[in-house]
């Protein structure tokens, strides 16, 4: 064995043992010698790191019916696979649906799928939206992921979990442009005469501001909707700054006050244009 490819360098990694290192290579995450690909281990280690949120996660749910996870924008599926060899390919239950919209990768997705023997995985060529009323989906879904879902994607991977009554939501939002065009459109006048109206007066700011804003109203839209939620980093901020990790425990208790915090928010910034459309309030 070559050095680079011993079980304690392969640890490092976040390499597990028993992990399917065929899969690894086929995720170009090693190389046809077993040798770490230095420029996947990035994406390698803020997988992992998920992966460990949401083993707890599936850890939590009873036992004795196969859990179901559903996984949004899943692009090349590397969450997708890593859960199912780390969790479900030793399970005799329990099915994984990855969601994406680009059909070569479904296509690839699938193939794949089928020579690792992940007979539980299924691939959707469908939108994050879609999904929400797509009948190849089962009417209850366990857990539901979202890895860097572009923009407004995460907002339907949320009403997606909410419709399939979700007991999980593990989201890292990514590229959340909607609310900043909204401010740089209305201005958020009721604040406009205010010293907080210098927090998007540039445009960096607002697209910053418009991040932060999108990701508060959209935890206490999951408090609203009877979620317990949690907010941590994914990764350290030198492997990504989309590093906002939204965890949502389902608890059936919704919170009054949530609500009203946030039509209170999205009416101060001039936001009610999102009332009925992302937040059903």
């Amino acid at each position: 064995m070559k050095p680079d490819t011993k079980p304690d360098l392969l640890a490092q990694a976040g390499i597990r043992p028993g992990q399917s290192l065929e899969l690894l290579k086929e995720l170009h995450i090693l190389t046809r010698e077993g040798k770490l690909n230095q420029d996947s281990r990035r994406k390698l280690k803020q997988v992992h790191h998920l992966f460990q949120f949401i083993e707890k996660l599936l850890n939590e749910l009873p036992e004795g019916r196969g859990a179901t996870l559903a996984d949004h924008g899943a692009g090349k599926s590397y969450l997708g696979f890593i859960i199912y060899d780390l969790f479900f390919r030793e399970l005799p239950e329990g099915r994984i649906f990855g969601i994406e919209t680009r059909t070569e990768l479904v296509d690839q997705s699938t193939r794949l799928a089928q020579r690792l023997g992940f007979e539980r995985m299924a691939f959707l060529n469908l939108s994050v939206a879609e999904s929400v009323h797509s009948a190849e989906l089962p009417d209850q879904i366990d857990v539901v992921t979202a890895l860097h879902a572009c923009d407004t994607a995460t907002d339907d991977a949320i009403a997606f979990g909410l419709r399939k009554r979700a007991k999980f939501m593990a989201l890292v939002p990514c590229c959340q442009a909607e609310v900043a065009a909204c401010l740089r459109g209305s201005k958020a006048l009721a604040l406009a005469r205010t010293p907080l109206a210098e927090l998007w007066r540039h445009p960096l700011h607002t697209r910053e501001l418009g991040s932060q804003i999108t990701n508060v109203l959209r935890c206490l839209y999951l408090e609203a909707s009877g979620y317990q939620v949690t907010v941590t980093e994914l990764v350290g901020w030198e492997h990504s700054l989309k590093n906002e990790l939204i965890i949502a425990r389902y608890t059936g208790q919704k919170k009054r006050s949530a609500a009203e915090r946030l039509r209170h928010l999205l009416e101060e910034f001039g936001l009610e244009s999102l009332i009925g459309v992302r937040f059903q309030l």
